[in-house]
């Protein structure tokens, strides 16, 4: 087996960076709006139906203002919009646009072919295990004490 010395956050954290990196070079080659790991990462959170900016926020692990600001650049290019949340008069949801749901099918399908690139790579037994692993319940973060 090899290991780098590298904890597992930070080994979970690059191989994420490389599918990241993956997906923005290829849609980039393929003349889709640019857009930043911020916001794929703000189109791989939102709900179907609509999600709020303060739900998207704390699935991204990010500060309101970070989601609120990929929303409105996410909004300018047509890939999302907003729209009243009819469980709240306050309340907006953000959405994908009917082009916003065309670039997310097409990053599915080169995220599924990164992962069958992937499987080539590392093996397919390994890839299964990995991702049977990683769906496998964690249950809720410990907090662990000094001894």
């Amino acid at each position: 087996m090899h290991t780098t010395g590298r904890s597992l956050p930070q080994l979970l954290t690059e191989a994420r960076r490389r599918f990241e990196d993956a997906l923005l070079a290829t849609l980039t080659e393929a003349g889709a709006t640019p857009v930043s790991p911020t916001q794929v990462q703000l189109f791989a959170v939102l709900d179907e139906d609509g999600t709020t900016v303060s739900e998207l926020a704390r699935r991204m692990g990010v500060a309101r203002q970070t989601a609120h600001q990929a929303v409105h650049a996410l909004v300018a290019t047509r890939l999302l919009e907003q729209v009243p949340d009819p469980a709240s008069g306050r309340q907006r949801l953000i959405r994908r646009t009917p082009e916003g749901r065309r670039a997310h099918k097409q990053a599915t399908r080169i995220l599924e072919r990164l992962e069958e690139e992937l499987a080539g790579r590392i093996g397919r037994r390994a890839l299964d295990a990995l991702r049977s692993a990683l769906e496998t319940p964690w249950g809720a973060p410990p907090a662990l004490n000094r001894r």
